[in-house]
């Protein structure tokens, strides 16, 4: 079969940065197998057992001589991909062969390896996280104090400022970022625990001693770089790991598919609008078409990775005492896919926020249009400090609003709601007419360029100061 002939996953073709896809790939997994098997193998010696120093220096100079086809052979053969590569890499390191994987079952090298990619392409999600932060801060300070239509249910409501919409789709990344580094923070690798997680083969190869057990978990640990390994467990690590990881990642599509809906909202209004590249083509047919695309991605891959999580639910939830295979082929799957989608989505996220078109002239139309319904609530305040009746005030303002809103769409007819209240016997003595002569959106805007202020100094900027820059990505997005 040709390349066009088998099917290939978008995520790998279309999406996902080659730095995420190296982490998942197969080189990176047996490599760290490998790894995995000298860190047990010199930890054993350390400890006593009569390992020839010659045979870890021959693991050492092959280990990353991996004949993948050699490996395909064997697993043909014995319908076992760990065994496949401990034959494989016997084959290159004869003299180590008869200590390879020696006291352990495939959960040591396939769990611990995993746990390793696991915490490797978290350090990127996060780096990633940093550059749609970066991204965000600059519209938001760049944005401040410019008063935009809010809405609620969807419908005109009080002003914000751009910066302060923007702030509001940081905060959600910021809620991730936290989120991400926690459970990076919290990943604790199997070590070796043995076929049921009793350590009972360690103990025979260490005739009982029961403290060089305990320090080979501690020793290899040490080696591989992740030095905490979980107290107890099964012959697997706790596939709730898996759960609260997926978990994580699904948040983040969830600040993703916010922010990409409020763009693609927005630009329909024709207030902000996503990066359009000079020779882009918004639609085959449509040519004058501006189609909203990579949000529209964003949002199609984030419901994607919101799914994900289930199925590491249902695996936590289904492991039968110390475990059961029906998590493996799911895993192979879920984990990587997760994460290439997710890797995927901030690289979008990113490129759309660091390229926002803000059209301030249509935002400005848009808020002239409402502001007046906007000071009707100024109105009714005014109008019960000269004393009204908050409830009959609050009718009249009602009765005129919705008329006046009915022949603007109508008859596009001006809103001239402050005009009626002004004329209205229940708001005599209010300076309606006054109001309406020094209308400002700048006053209808409340706290919102000092909330930017106060969220970028007290919670962005120290938070950007600990997240590294994400290493460039290739992807054409």
């Amino acid at each position: 079969m040709s390349e066009h002939d088998r099917y290939v996953s978008p995520l790998n073709t279309r999406y996902a940065s080659a730095p995420m896809q190296r982490l998942w790939g197969a080189a990176t997994r047996v490599g760290l197998w490998r790894r995995l098997w000298i860190a047990l193998a010199e930890a054993e010696r350390e400890l006593d057992l009569a390992i020839p120093p010659e045979a870890v220096a021959e693991m050492r100079a092959h280990v990353d001589d991996v004949d993948f086809a050699r490996a395909g052979e064997y697993e043909a053969r014995f319908r076992h991909d760990v065994m496949a590569h401990v034959y494989a890499f016997g084959d290159v390191a004869p003299t180590a062969r008869p200590f390879i994987h020696l006291g352990a079952t495939s959960a040591f090298v396939t769990d611990n390896a995993d746990l390793l990619v696991i915490r490797e392409a978290l350090g990127l999600v996060e780096a990633r996280l940093g550059d749609v932060l970066r991204a965000l801060r600059g519209v938001a300070a760049r944005h401040r104090d410019l008063p935009t239509l809010a809405y609620t249910h969807l419908q005109p409501a009080q002003l914000t400022t751009v910066g302060k919409r923007a702030a509001l789709w940081a905060q959600g990344f910021v809620a991730d970022a936290q989120e991400i580094a926690h459970r990076r923070a919290s990943l604790v690798l199997l070590g070796c625990k043995g076929t049921t997680g009793t350590q009972a083969s360690f103990l025979d190869l260490f005739g009982g001693d029961h403290e060089k057990v305990r320090r080979l978990d501690q020793l290899v640990a040490e080696k591989v770089g992740l030095p905490r390994v979980v107290p107890i467990s099964g012959q697997t690590y706790p596939r709730k790991t898996d759960a609260q990881v997926l978990g994580a990642l699904a948040g983040v599509a969830q600040s993703a598919a916010k922010f990409a809906a409020d763009i693609r909202l927005l630009q329909h209004l024709g207030e902000v609008l996503e990066p359009f590249e000079a020779e882009q083509v918004g639609s085959s047919a449509m040519a004058y078409k501006r189609n909203p695309m990579r949000c529209e991605r964003i949002v199609s891959l984030a419901r994607y990775a919101m799914h994900l999580p289930a199925n590491t639910e249902e695996t936590a939830a289904q492991q039968w005492f110390e475990r059961t295979l029906d998590d493996s082929a799911n895993r192979r799957l879920v984990l990587p896919e997760a994460f290439l989608a997710v890797d995927a989505i901030l690289i979008l996220v990113t490129d759309v926020a660091r390229g926002l078109e803000v059209r301030e002239a249509v935002i400005r139309r848009n808020v002239d249009r409402e502001l007046p319904f906007m000071a009707t609530e100024r109105c009714l305040m005014l109008g019960v400090k000269a004393g009204g009746d908050r409830q009959a005030l609050h009718e009249v303002v009602r009765r005129h609003s919705l008329e006046v809103a009915r022949v603007m769409a109508e008859d596009g007819a001006r809103n001239d709601v402050l005009e009626r209240l002004a004329s209205d016997p229940a708001f005599r003595g209010v300076a309606v007419t006054e109001m309406a002569r020094t209308l400002e959106a700048h006053a209808f805007v409340g706290r919102a360029p000092e909330q930017v202020d106060e969220f970028l100094r007290d919670v962005l900027d120290p938070l950007l100061a600990t997240l590294p820059e994400a290493p460039p990505s290739e992807v054409r997005v």
